[in-house]
């Protein structure tokens, strides 16, 4: 996925111009978390009325308010804060606003696809004998997850594939829009989940469990994988929703589904990865009204605690209000201390599976360090760091790369490369299936070459951290960045 390039960088818009624009043109709104709320532009039958006075309509188009782009979410039409404002000019010159209908090849494909999976999947609670039944749940370790729970939310298992199989049905009309199988793979003792959804992980945007989420709900707990999102339902009874991609990161066209709800809680794992995340995507969510629930021994995560036996309820009183006043006191802190003791391995960053030597080196990848790699032109600093992000970015860590000095389509090759550990161009038939698998890393591409203007290198950077949740920038190089000119200055 390529960002904005220099020639055209989406232009910034503020809060205030939004709101500005907004009055002027005599269009109602009123202020959300992350979304102003305004009555949509597509809902109306007659394109020629004007907007319906504010008291009937609903408000169903989210504008965010850090990027301005807008989501309808009564018929799913979405676009730029540029797009926002030429549907209002159209309008004003009684011209009807798009449909939203028009799906590209790929996700009419992807929902056919879906379609015949989901048609050939048996719901879990019939299949053919009760033994299966409870060996297929032991294997996902969903033994005490109910048949009720299971059969509100959906879950059904396909027996070719040995998986579960989640659906994503539209908000709007309860049509399958696509779905996410996970299946169980052993490699020693150690168990691992394998995703895969359709359509393809980057347009896959299910919030699993919104359905059944009533107007009337104001509390949510947001998990970071379907199976917890089960397990909290049957325990607590609470809504609760889970992420497409886990704590990899929340796309901010998800924000409008969660502004009706007044309290969220964040739960989305047990190990500190996830702590980190849900701190990141509380900022999103607006602080004052988020909770985390710190992962510890006591507090795993949801699936594990309901086999545990634990109370779940409790462990939601027990979360912390993310929004932290600017002078605490230890005791205010002597939970995170204990949490950093005792997850001593993992306080040390992400680690490298390909460097074992580099682990004892810097422990590993940790958000708000700067690491410089320094070595005479050509001495491989950038097929190194190229393969040094491609490991982390292989673990889930959202990674953008800034490469001023060769161009992109050249990295992407030396990548490509490095993540097939064989040479393509000897067995182009092969191709294909490599890119599929590339295409789903959390990885980003700036689009800029040879020397830049910093703020806007800067301000991509910025919009990139908001819009995909990166936690690794790459900067190749530094000196081509800065141009020639800056070499006598002190780098």
């Amino acid at each position: 996925d390529v960002l904005p390039s220099p020639e055209g960088p989406v232009p910034s818009v503020s809060i205030t111009e939004i709101r500005q624009y907004l009055r002027a043109q005599g269009i109602p709104f009123h202020d959300g978390y992350s979304c102003l709320h305004t009555p949509s532009l597509f809902t109306n039958g007659r394109e020629d009325q004007p907007l319906p006075p504010a008291a009937s309509a609903p408000y169903t188009l989210f504008i965010d308010k850090t990027t301005g782009s807008f989501l309808c979410t009564a018929t799913l039409a979405e676009g730029t804060w540029q797009d926002f404002q030429a549907n209002v000019e159209l309008r004003h010159r009684g011209v009807p606003a798009p449909s939203s209908e028009e799906q590209e090849e790929d996700t009419r494909r992807a929902r056919e696809d879906a379609r015949c999976i989901w048609d050939r999947a048996l719901p879990l609670w019939q299949l053919l004998d009760e033994d299966e039944t409870s060996k297929t749940k032991a294997m996902f370790g969903i033994s005490l997850v109910t048949d009720a729970t299971l059969k509100r939310f959906g879950v059904r298992y396909l027996r070719a594939a040995k998986s579960l199989v989640f659906p994503w049905f539209s908000p709007r009309d309860a049509t399958l829009k696509g779905l996410k199988l996970v299946r169980v793979e052993k490699k020693g003792d150690a168990i691992t989940y394998v995703e895969e959804t359709l359509p393809r992980f980057d347009s896959y945007r299910n919030l699993f469990g919104l359905p059944l989420v009533s107007r009337r709900d104001t509390e949510l707990v947001l998990t970071g994988w379907e199976l917890d999102a089960l397990a909290l339902h049957q325990a607590t009874g609470v809504a609760s929703l889970a992420l497409p991609r886990g704590a990899t990161c929340l796309p901010p066209v998800l924000l409008p589904y969660l502004e009706q709800f007044k309290r969220i809680t964040l739960w989305l794992g047990e190990d500190l990865r996830s702590w980190e995340a849900a701190k990141l995507f509380a900022r999103k969510l607006s602080l004052k009204r988020c909770s985390l629930v710190r992962p510890g021994n006591l507090q795993p995560r949801p699936l594990e605690a309901l086999n545990q036996g634990l109370n779940l309820t409790k462990i939601l009183r027990a979360a912390l209000p993310a929004s932290h006043k600017s002078i605490v006191s230890f005791r205010q802190l002597r939970e995170e201390v204990f949490g950093e003791l005792v997850n001593n391995e993992q306080v040390a960053g992400v680690k490298w599976a390909r460097f074992p030597e580099l682990n004892k080196l810097l422990k590993g990848h940790r958000r708000g360090e700067l690491t410089v790699f320094t070595g005479p032109t050509g001495s491989g600093k950038t097929t190194f760091i190229s393969e040094y992000a491609l490991d982390l970015c292989m673990q889930g860590v959202c990674t953008l790369w800034g490469s001023f000095e060769i161009n992109n389509v050249r990295l992407a090759k030396i990548m490509l490369t490095q993540f097939a550990t064989q040479r393509l161009e000897d067995q182009l038939e092969l191709y294909d299936e490599w890119a599929d698998r590339f295409e789903d890393l959390p990885l980003y591409f700036m689009t800029f070459h040879g020397q830049q203007n910093i703020k806007t290198v800067i301000d991509t950077m910025q919009h990139a951290v908001y819009m995909y949740d990166i936690t690794h920038v790459v900067v190749d190089n530094l000196q081509f960045m800065m141009g020639h000119e800056h070499l006598s200055v002190d780098r």
